[in-house]
């Protein structure tokens, strides 16, 4: 696992907007520790009849104050908002590390998981970095400040109003253990949370197509109560927390007025004095009680920092070599003895594993569900862990090239078609660096024709430019599996990597998209998975996957005249259209 980066690493861009925040506080409680000696100024003054003087002071107060609020407030702007830009960072920082990440993370975290830590886990390190930040650097200044004109008044009520103090770092140890445990408990209960509510509104048709909305609706009760007893233990502990502190606040004032009302009567301690102590002492109950506050924030920040980390020091699958060596883009591949199993998996999902297609030709992919097809077509542009040494393009290994290159030497359409929740332009566009520039309109429209979809896109309401919805809703799944195509023709790869285009189509959609895959094949390296023997009868070579291996290999004819599990696929299919004709 990557060396786990200190939180205050992400202030370091910020130092100066920070320095200048931690001058305005120290200025802020220079004014505010001022006033409480204009105070004691004042009183003495009255004391003996000095009226002048008590309206000086009374300008004075008034004076500080006004400066008081405009320094105060300047600071928390300045600190504020570094924790705003501590987010801002993180937050891009943890999408950064999500793209690096392979599927094996992905199997062990759930989505609503990430989410949480995106919103509900880097608002507490917002809190902890803004307001944290601020009140600890806040606090020293006023504790030490006040503590230090409290001994210059008298160090024996200094030392009374002190003497409770021992028993804040007790409660400090006790509590934060307990406070650590309960935040991050909270946090994994809100995150859960995030995924089943996730996983419903992805999957609302299922639930409505199945009639369980009220078994959805108890898991969702059970985990929304689950979260807020997660929450209410926190909240009990830091409303223990807080009276207790106010105790130990409330017993050093108690002190101090006992033994300065001693002071006072017996005339060793001025009525000004005693009153610009009481307002010294006054000002430590904030830092008392914000200790049990930042104690709190600082507890439940921490737990969220190192679930985060979790993510970021994830050690991702894919790492682009030190040197990598450019493609020649020509189209060329070779799988040689390939080997991959799933994270868990009593057995590989794919064994030795070998074939080559020449540039600009054309390889089938056929097998039974669970063969290991969709799996060989992710490992060719390594959007997995492909092994080294057994996937090559142009005769580089795949893991020592950039895997960015790879990728657009390699273009790949997965078997269940992810649009966004944008316009169609935007969806085919999606790969382009700027979909803005010029000429991206006309390679849209280009790379939809190429795909055989440019008609009923115009069809649509508003053309290119309709919302196709949540994941592609407003589509028929065909026109999804070929807007998905257009995506990946768009960037006009040299190897065209298909995972089974035709997986939800109808017969006529299929013929569609089987003349828009002759269109595709042109000038191009293209490897079709498909369970179609009509799809892979176009292929100049077939490949055929059993449980991983390889058990069959050559063209259609050779296949079908063979009469191995190809030659069935093909008679059984064949009857099966014969028999959609009666």
């Amino acid at each position: 696992m990557k060396p786990t980066v200190p939180i205050l690493h992400y202030l370091r861009p910020y130092r100066l907007r920070l320095a200048v925040g931690v001058l305005l506080l120290l200025a802020t409680n220079a004014m505010d520790k001022a006033i409480p000696w204009l105070l004691q100024g004042a009183i003495d003054a009255l004391e003996k009849g000095r009226l002048e003087q008590v309206k000086d002071y009374a300008l004075g107060v008034v004076g500080l104050a006004a400066g008081l609020w405009i320094v105060r407030t300047r600071s928390r702007v300045q600190v504020f908002n570094v924790g705003r830009d501590v987010e801002f960072d993180l937050r891009n920082e943890l999408l950064r590390a999500i793209h690096g990440l392979g599927p094996r993370f992905f199997q062990r975290v759930a989505t609503g998981q990430l989410m949480s830590r995106a919103t509900s886990d880097l608002a507490q390190i917002r809190l902890l970095v803004g307001f944290g930040g601020l009140n600890v650097v806040n606090s020293l200044f006023a504790f030490v400040g006040a503590v230090g004109l409290m001994l210059a008044i008298s160090p024996e009520l200094t030392l009374w109003a002190l003497a409770p103090f021992p028993l804040v770092i007790v409660l400090a140890q006790l509590f934060g253990r307990a406070l650590y445990g309960r935040s991050r408990a909270a946090q994994q209960a809100l995150g859960h949370l995030a995924d089943v509510a996730q996983e419903n509104l992805a999957g609302v048709r299922v639930v409505r197509a199945y009639a369980i909305e009220d078994a959805e609706e108890r898991r969702f009760e059970e985990a929304n109560e689950a979260a807020i007893d997660a929450n209410m233990r926190l909240v009990v502990l830091r409303g223990l927390m807080w009276p207790l502190l106010m105790l130990v606040g409330s017993i050093g004032t108690l002190l101090v007025v006992w033994k300065g009302g001693e002071r006072v009567v017996d005339d060793t301690l001025s009525v000004g004095e005693f009153a610009a102590f009481l307002a010294y002492l006054a000002q430590l109950v904030w830092p008392t009680l914000a200790f049990g506050y930042l104690l709190s924030v600082v507890q439940r920040g921490r737990a969220s920092y190192e679930r985060i980390r979790e993510v970021l020091d994830a050690e991702p699958e894919i790492v682009p070599p030190a040197e990598p060596t450019p493609l020649a883009g020509e189209g060329a591949l070779r799988v040689e003895g390939l080997r991959f199993a799933y994270e868990g998996a009593s057995e590989p999902a794919l064994e030795d594993v070998s074939f080559e297609v020449p540039a600009k030709g054309s390889l089938a992919i056929m097998g039974t569900v669970g063969s290991g097809k969709s799996t060989l077509a992710a490992l060719l542009p390594r959007l997995g862990g492909t092994p080294p040494g057994s996937v090559f393009v142009d005769g580089v290994d795949v893991t020592e090239t950039e895997p960015g290159e790879l990728r657009h030497v390699v273009g790949y359409a997965q078997q269940e078609p992810f649009l966004f929740s944008t316009t169609v332009e935007r969806n085919i566009a999606f790969g382009l660096d700027d979909p803005e520039a010029e000429g991206a309109a006309a390679a849209v429209r280009r790379a939809a024709e190429e795909a055989a979809v440019l008609d009923e896109i115009e069809q649509l309401p508003d053309g290119f430019e309709t919302l196709v919805g949540e994941r592609g809703v407003q589509l028929s799944g065909g026109q999804k599996q070929r807007i998905a195509l257009a995506r990946a023709l768009l960037r006009e790869p040299a190897v065209l990597v298909l995972d089974d285009p035709m997986s939800a189509v109808d017969a006529r959609t299929e013929a569609t998209i089987l003349r828009a895959l002759d269109r595709a094949g042109e000038g191009r390296t293209l490897v079709l998975v498909t369970h179609r023997v009509a799809a892979a009868a176009r292929a100049q070579q077939i490949v055929v996957l059993e449980k991983g291996r390889v058990v069959e290999r050559g063209t259609h004819a050779e296949l079908c005249k063979h009469g191995g599990v190809y030659a069935a696929l093909a008679a059984r299919q064949s009857l099966e259209e014969e028999l959609s004709t009666l």
